[in-house]
């Protein structure tokens, strides 16, 4: 052997290593493909989580259709054996349904529920 063609001997096979990279192109394609590692998931479900919660709360918002008008309220001392029911009656108009009616005053009062007691101060819609 001559001094110019000796190849160098490095220890582990390195030189193994080194032809066949330089002669395979069957490794530069398979380095090509994208792997995901799990930080590289975990990147990509926070993101999607993000963008889920993000059209979540911004496609529910509501618009407002113009400004709501003051309702005109008159208050009401409840009379012992008078019912929720009976009061919204005498306030309904012909074209409003009394249970609709009834709800609302138990909305309007914040009442727990549609019982009352004699002496009970209650807000109904004036007259």
């Amino acid at each position: 052997m001559s001094r110019g063609t000796a190849r160098p001997t490095t220890p582990h096979g390195a030189e193994r290593v080194a032809d066949s990279a330089v002669g395979a192109p069957s490794a530069a394609v398979s380095a090509a493909h994208l792997r995901l590692t799990t930080r590289g998931r975990v990147v990509l479900w926070l993101l999607a989580a993000t963008v889920v919660a993000l059209v979540t709360l911004l496609g529910s918002q509501a618009s407002a259709d113009g400004p709501v008008t003051a309702q005109e309220v008159q208050r009401h001392v409840v009379q012992p054996g008078e019912t929720l029911w009976q009061i919204a009656e005498s306030v309904a108009t012909p074209s409003q349904d009394v249970r609709d009616v009834v709800v609302a005053l138990v909305d309007l009062n914040e009442l727990p529920d549609a019982g009352l007691m004699a002496g009970q101060v209650i807000v109904v819609p004036a007259r």
